[in-house]
């Protein structure tokens, strides 16, 4: 596995940017009036200007006065927008602008420019439609990895990358090994024992291949899946012929049937069960140290309540967020002071009855998730968002309510 830990602020980037994704696809518009366009970082500003304008002088061809007076307004406000810049930012940027329907008829005009995108903008696009075009942020978001890739036979063998969702081919070797017909003229025997002289040695040609690619990368990789045919696969696997370490990192093998280039991409499809394993293996040992912790009954807190008042002392060491949690933290002045009650998304705050008997009305709402990474990042706290796409981060969502911690020091909380 990758000994690079992520940064501490990388969850928060992954969260903030989800919710920017999941706000921008609630949106509707009446029409195709809502504009997006990805600008890559080596895009001419003057360039974007000048299509966003050549677009705005066709728009006037639209037959819907409406649809053509929000598309025109929209593209007018993104290239107000784009003035303010000499050039993209490194990873480029993506603009969004249209009139959304704000129900009854009714319509709001909204421009937001994304800045800092995961992953730099690979090409320029731009798109006019009923929702805006959020599909390339979301695979942006999609989990990363690095896994090195060998796919042989007896005859041929390609060695590459899988970088997130890409495949990159690296390099290719083709085998001497003779077929199974001998030539005449030779001893059974004799052609046997140089046929698999020269199995061997192409085996050894292929982990070179690989060793040189993989060895440099090892501390970044997080495995390496083998395909092929069976037996080359296994004969190559159970002879030792990769380097330990990169030996070490293999995930699994599997039957494919193309060794080219083709081959390797038919690898990844037929790991895809094993790669989404691996995706949720730090999150499946995040939650067995929580379960661990809570069935010691030392070093484990779960629930909004007792999380808070952990988080607030100082004694959380990791927060635990699952990443379905979707709610509000309303605050409530009391006598004693405030008062904090979590509730769902969009519901509207409840009355409160105070510690002391007394009722409050909301004085402040949050985002739940917000709320709780402010005290964290505030106290020194790691936050980990755990997937609910395995049974104890479904439990984390179910039964904790979204939300657990694992201490440093045991606190009776």
């Amino acid at each position: 596995m990758s000994t690079d830990a992520e940064t501490p602020g990388d969850d928060r980037r992954k969260y903030e940017f989800r919710k920017v994704i999941e706000d921008l696809r609630e949106h509707e518009g009446s029409g195709t009036q809502l504009v997006t366009i990805y600008v890559p970082p080596d895009r001419q500003i003057s360039d974007v200007v000048s299509h966003v304008t050549q677009e705005h002088s066709e728009a006037a061809n639209i037959k819907s006065k409406d649809t053509r007076t929000n598309v025109q307004d929209a593209l007018s406000s993104l290239r107000s927008r784009l003035r303010y810049y000499d050039n993209p930012p490194e990873n480029g940027m993506v603009l969004f602008s249209g009139a959304i329907d704000s129900g009854g008829g009714q319509t709001d005009m909204i421009t937001q420019v994304l800045e800092e995108p995961p992953d730099p903008v690979q090409s320029f696009m731009y798109h006019c439609d009923s929702e805006f075009l959020t599909e390339p942020l979301e695979e942006m978001l999609a989990d990363k990895g690095l896994f090195g890739l060998v796919v042989l036979d007896r005859r041929e063998a390609n060695v590459g990358w899988l970088k997130g969702k890409r495949v990159e081919p690296v390099k290719s070797a083709s085998s001497l090994v003779p077929g199974k017909q001998r030539k005449g003229g030779q001893s059974a025997q004799r052609f046997a024992r140089l046929r698999l002289e020269a199995i061997d040695n192409f085996y050894q040609e292929v982990a070179g291949m690989a060793n040189d690619l993989f060895v440099p990368k090892r501390h970044e990789m997080d495995g390496v899946l083998v395909g092929g045919p069976s037996p080359t696969k296994d004969e190559f696997l159970d002879g030792d012929y990769l380097h330990h370490e990169i030996g070490d990192l293999v995930v699994d093998k599997f039957d494919v049937s193309y060794t080219d280039e083709s081959g390797l991409h038919d690898l990844v499809d037929a790991a895809s069960e094993a790669l989404a394993d691996q995706e949720v293996m730090k999150d499946k040992a995040e939650m067995d140290e929580f379960f661990g912790e809570l069935n010691k009954g030392d070093l484990a807190t779960y629930g909004f309540e007792a999380t808070r008042r952990n988080l607030v002392m100082g004694a959380v060491d990791r927060l635990l967020l699952s990443e379905d949690l979707r709610g509000d933290v309303v605050v409530y002045d009391c006598p004693s002071g405030e008062e904090y009650e979590l509730i769902d998304r969009g519901r509207a705050a409840p009355e409160h009855t105070c510690s002391s008997g007394a009722s409050a009305e909301a004085s402040e709402r949050e985002d739940a998730i917000d709320h709780l990474m402010a005290i964290a990042e505030s106290r020194g706290t790691e936050t980990k968002f755990i997937s609910s796409d395995f049974e104890d981060g479904e439990r984390l969502d179910v039964a904790f309510g979204g939300i657990a911690g694992i201490l440093r020091y045991s606190t009776g909380v």
